[in-house]
């Protein structure tokens, strides 16, 4: 389905769902360039939603690596399955249950990325730290300033290495009936950093 090394699937390639949120294209690059996969490559996409870095996570470890996608919302489980099927990829596993519980139970990664956790950001990071490799990546969207502050502060506490915070706001174009405007998105915070 999608032919290119390159990440970046559009949007309209994902089954979609209003209530499910996605990653957006642009914002999506970037975290998995934070990430810095490679083939071999076990992987959590943590609050996993659409499924779409679940997706490109898993084009980028390919075959020989694997993707392991968490959510607690059922329907963002169904999705993601839904979005496996269509781009026909057989390395990801999906686990519908509460992060803070499943996180335990799984093999160590090399790269969490961490998105929707519904208010435990913090304890899911720690959690995270825990099965992280040394070396490994975490990669942690964020919309709310208040999560932001105590991420940072978690990191700091953990003594995760190298941390790098990415904000970015995107505009997209739209055509009118007079040209083209273009229209700004929520900017998005991204943290990434290497465990020690």
């Amino acid at each position: 389905m999608w032919n290119f090394k390159t990440p970046g699937i559009p949007d309209e390639f994902f089954e979609r769902s209003e209530n499910v949120p996605i990653t957006k294209e642009e914002i999506r690059t970037i975290q998995l360039s934070k990430a810095r996969l490679k083939p071999t490559q076990t992987v959590y996409d943590i609050g996993c939603g659409s499924g779409s870095i679940s997706i490109e996570a898993a084009l980028q470890v390919e075959e020989s690596g694997k993707v392991i996608a968490i959510d607690y919302d059922s329907n963002a489980i169904e999705l993601t399955k839904k979005n496996i099927e269509k781009f026909e990829l057989s390395n990801i596993s999906v686990i519908f249950g509460n992060a803070k519980e499943k996180i335990q139970e799984l093999e160590d990664a090399d790269a969490i990325f961490i998105g929707g956790t519904g208010g435990d950001t913090q304890e899911i990071v720690k959690l995270s730290q825990q099965k992280l490799k040394p070396g490994g990546r975490i990669v942690i969207g964020i919309i709310l300033i208040e999560t932001l502050y105590s991420v940072l502060q978690i990191l700091d506490d953990l003594s995760f290495q190298s941390v790098d915070i990415t904000q970015v706001t995107i505009s997209k174009s739209r055509k009118t009936s007079k040209g083209t405007m273009m229209l700004a998105r929520n900017p998005v915070t991204i943290i990434s950093a290497t465990k020690g």
